[in-house]
Formats: C-alpha cells, structure tokens, sequence
C-alpha cells in the first residue's frame, strides 16, 4: 500500500507571512514539473544587476498571486458575493497559473526564442496539458483564464489593469529590490474592492490607495521595470543569444542543453507548441540553461559570442542613453562605424555590439476595459473621469523614450545627439 502524502502543506512567505495551500489539485499542480521550473527562472530577470536582493521567482509570485485572489474572493463572499467552491479553487488554479509559460529571464528572451508568441499563449497550452493530466478539472480554470466564463470579474482578477498579478508583483518587486516608492496598501485595495453589473469594481472610499497604486506603478517602472541599467543588461542578452542562433542556424557548433540547442536551432510558432516534443522542451528551459550556456560560450573562437558572454559575466554592461527625440540615422550608423573599427568585425556583424530602440511606461491605459469607482450613488465611473484626481489623467499618458546603448570602450561623439534631450 502507497503511503499517503500529506498535502495540506503552510508556506512561509516574507510578504504575506503563512501561505496555505488550499487543496490537494492545487498541491498536485504546484508539484508538478512544468510548474516547479519557476523555482529557477527569476521575476525581474537580470535586475539583480541592479538591485541584488530582486532574486526572487516566478515560483513565489505565482503563490502569492494565488494567496492574494483567496483574499479577495474571502472579501467578496462577505460582501454577499456567490462564490462556488468550485469557481473559488478555479480562481486560484488560473492565477497560480498564470505565469507557466515564461521562458529564460521572461520577456527579454520572448522576442528571440519565441518570436510572435506571447507568454500567456504558451501557459494556455500548458494549462490544457495539464488539464489533461488531471482528467479535465482545470476546465473551469481555463474558461476564467481565457476570459470565456460568464462571470467576467473571475477573469478580471485574473488579468486586468487591477489583478491580483499586479498587486502580487508590485509589492514583492518593491520588497525585493528595497524601492520603497513602489510600495502600496495591497490589504486595504484587497478591502475595497467589490462586483456591480458583474465587473470587478473599487468602492469609492477606496479611490485614493488606486491612485497611490497607479503611482507606484509608474515609479516602479522607471526606477526598476525600464531602469536604464536594466535595459542595457537585457538588450546585451538578446543580443547575445541572437547570435548564438545566428551560429547555431550557420552551421557552427555550440555546447548548451538539449532543450537550449532545441530553441536556438528553430523558429517555431505557436502551432509548433501543440507538439509534445516542442512544449515539453519548453517546459524544461529555465535562466540556468542560459547562464550554463553563456559561461560556455565565453570561450567559443567566436568574437562577437565571447565578448557580450565575458560583459555579462563580468557586469561590464553597455553605455546606455536615453533621450526624448528618436535616434537619428546618422547616430545609428557611426556607432556602427565605431564598433566596426574598435573591434574589427564587418558593418553587419557591429548590430549584435550595439542596440536602440523605444521603452514605454504604461501606468495606466484609460479608455475600454480601465478601472472602474463604483461610487456611493451605486453609479459606475472609470476612475480617469472620477472627481479631484488630475494625477489620474496623467498617469494616463504613455511615456515613451528612445535608447541607444554600446560598448564603453567605444567613444561617440556627444554631438552626434544634437537637439536630442540626454537622461
């Protein structure tokens, strides 16, 4: 006789304290492979550059997501919402799986391993696999995740501009990194949050701890999502393992994982991922594959390779700028001519040194689906229209700056950046 295994298991967390584990699926799920790779692929990617404490996971945010929504629906039973058991546990499956399908370092690596195939695509698939290993209980779970439930505020705490993703991450990315600007009152947004004409809503008394929260937002993003540092770290690491595929696609040999070697030799579309073979490859990728390939590859006869391997390796990142105005074409291609020289690599081969392009900070998106103040007249207003809250409306307005970032040994011109607003 098999012995029996005690699932109901207490996780200590540093944000929330005791974190239980509501059910045995819920055990079963967070046992399973696919879901415990999360373990090692981190939150913030390469921002422990940056702020060394942001180790945290994917593994831990998802448990706190998941503990948050068992918070909210708590507070929404006492508020004389039905909540079935069965919608509860479907609730929590969808969050705590929310996040399954990133990749390696999450979306620095989406835009090259996984060209034109978002994340929650790929945890879709995943959810439908496991849903097939666990004999079809995650259906409802799927249905709140793909937002095809009649209940539409399930899917809103799944995923909106006011989700228990945001509240998780943002408090977590704030403790781990020690940005205090980013803080926000989760307990007391968790309070105030209610459900009128089945949407997810915030009661009016609680407009103040949204606005303080769209505000953290926007600083977490500046000061750690979009930090200058950060982006140039990840468009070296894009740019590094663009040319291990450009490598590996001409015909050279490079040591990695077999799940790596996989995803570097093909281009595969999200078709592709209803294959066993492709997902289950996947599901096996995580940041020490990446790490163990590029300490290998720092000393492959490849300059290019070599080189962005020993800057990561060693924290000697990219010279980064941001500026207002876009990047000129006669900026681009001296930096090119720099780096050409310096390094004595051909024209074409100087774009995997260098990188530009845009960054934006979304705050808040007004307008379709926003967050809506649900107010003591029982009315329902987005809260960029709410009374005495200007900040709203400029938290509304994306925020866009360009960057061009290099190798510091490579000198630029400052006039080359002429008329252009340097940050």
């Amino acid at each position: 006789m098999g012995q029996s295994i005690n699932k109901k298991k207490i996780i200590n967390d540093p944000i929330y304290g005791f974190v239980s584990i509501p059910g045995e699926l819920i055990f079963d799920l967070i046992q399973h492979p696919f879901f415990q790779r999360l373990r090692h692929i981190k939150q913030l990617g390469l921002t422990d550059l940056i702020y060394p404490g942001a180790i945290h996971t994917r593994f831990n945010h998802a448990l706190g997501a998941m503990h948050l929504m068992g918070k909210v629906l708590d507070n929404l039973r006492l508020k004389g919402i039905d909540i079935t058991p069965q919608e509860y546990e479907a609730s929590q499956i969808a969050i705590l799986l929310h996040d399954i399908g990133h990749g390696p370092f999450s979306h620095a690596l989406e835009e090259t391993l996984l060209p034109q195939i978002n994340h929650e695509s790929i945890s879709f698939l995943f959810m439908k696999e496991l849903n097939s290993l666990f004999n079809d209980q995650l259906n409802l779970a799927l249905q709140i995740f793909q937002n095809t439930y009649q209940r539409k505020f399930f899917h809103q705490l799944v995923s909106s501009q006011l989700d228990t993703d945001r509240l998780d991450y943002l408090r977590r990315d704030c403790f781990y990194t020690g940005v205090s600007e980013g803080s926000i009152g989760v307990e007391r947004i968790v309070v105030m949050l209610n459900v009128s004409q089945d949407q997810l809503v915030v009661e009016e008394k609680g407009i103040y701890s949204i606005e303080n929260f769209l505000n953290s937002r926007r600083l977490m993003y500046w000061q750690v999502y979009l930090h200058k540092t950060a982006v140039s770290a990840e468009r070296m690491l894009v740019n590094l393992i663009r040319r291990a595929q450009y490598l590996i696609q001409s015909g050279e040999a490079l040591l990695c994982s077999a799940s790596l070697q996989l995803f570097l030799s093909n281009s595969f579309t999200l078709e592709d991922f209803k294959r066993k073979e492709v997902i289950n490859n996947f599901g096996q990728l995580d940041d020490n594959d990446i790490w163990g390939a590029i300490k290998l590859w720092q000393n492959h006869p490849d300059q290019i390779l070599s080189t962005l391997c020993h800057m990561l390796l060693h924290r000697n990142l990219f010279k980064i700028r941001l500026t207002n105005e876009p990047i000129e074409k006669t900026t681009i291609e001296n930096i090119r001519s720099e780096i050409s020289d310096r390094y004595q690599i051909l024209r074409k081969d100087a774009a995997f040194l260098f990188s530009h392009g845009v960054v934006s900070n979304e705050a808040y998106v007004s307008g379709g689906q926003g967050i809506n103040i649900l107010t003591k007249r029982g009315e329902l207003k987005e809260i960029a229209d709410a009374s005495d809250l200007p900040n709203i409306k400029a938290l509304s307005k994306i925020v866009k700056k360009n960057y061009l970032c290099y190798p510091k040994n490579v000198s630029l011109k400052r006039s080359t950046f002429r008329g252009a607003d340097l940050l």
